[in-house]
């Protein structure tokens, strides 16, 4: 089920600069990550390229736990952020928002989601997220993007899945392994 908001997660509005040039964004300032209540300490940027019909996830890290914030420089992308903290009374629900270098806006994933997405349109789309946390091999964990239970509204016909992210556990599976958020 998509709700519009889940408890945490936040979606940033950046102010784009246009001119004939095109435009100039500010994509993290401290201060105003500070005044939204948001991390400024952060150990890593990333950048992934996908192409067009890709689905990346539902990925999430445990021990050393990490929060990010996603935002897509070129191309377009449906972001999904599933909650999969047990004890939260929208655990097993997602946000799902558009993200794109047009509109502006990024997406603020704390410890205790699963995130992916899926390239929407015929460009392939540059992803950048800010993580705040080291990445651990032995904590990378993942939820199958079709869980039945999730039942996620991805926005494409014919995804391209890589062959980890299609045998990831299911939220079921997930619950059932004890080593929960």
């Amino acid at each position: 089920m998509i709700i519009k908001e889940i408890n945490d997660l936040k979606t940033i509005t950046l102010d784009l600069y246009h001119d004939d040039r095109g435009f100039f964004v500010e994509r993290f300032n401290q201060e105003k990550f500070a005044e939204l209540g948001l991390p400024v300490d952060y150990f890593q940027d990333n950048h992934s390229l996908s192409y067009p019909n890709v689905i990346r996830g539902l990925h999430y890290q445990q021990n050393p736990s990490q929060a990010k914030v996603v935002g897509c420089i070129s191309g377009r992308i449906w972001d999904v952020a599933v909650d999969i903290r047990i004890k939260s009374p929208t655990f097993g629900k997602y946000f799902a928002i558009e993200l794109s270098a047009e509109n502006g806006k990024m997406l603020y994933i704390p410890a205790g989601f699963a995130h992916g997405f899926c390239v929407l349109g015929d460009e392939p789309a540059n992803v950048l997220y800010k993580v705040d946390n080291k990445y651990s091999k032995e904590g990378d964990g993942g939820i199958r993007f079709d869980d039945c239970d999730l039942n996620i509204e991805w926005p494409i016909k014919n995804p391209i899945i890589s062959q980890k992210d299609q045998n990831l556990p299911t939220l079921q599976e997930y619950i059932e392994s004890k080593n929960t958020f």
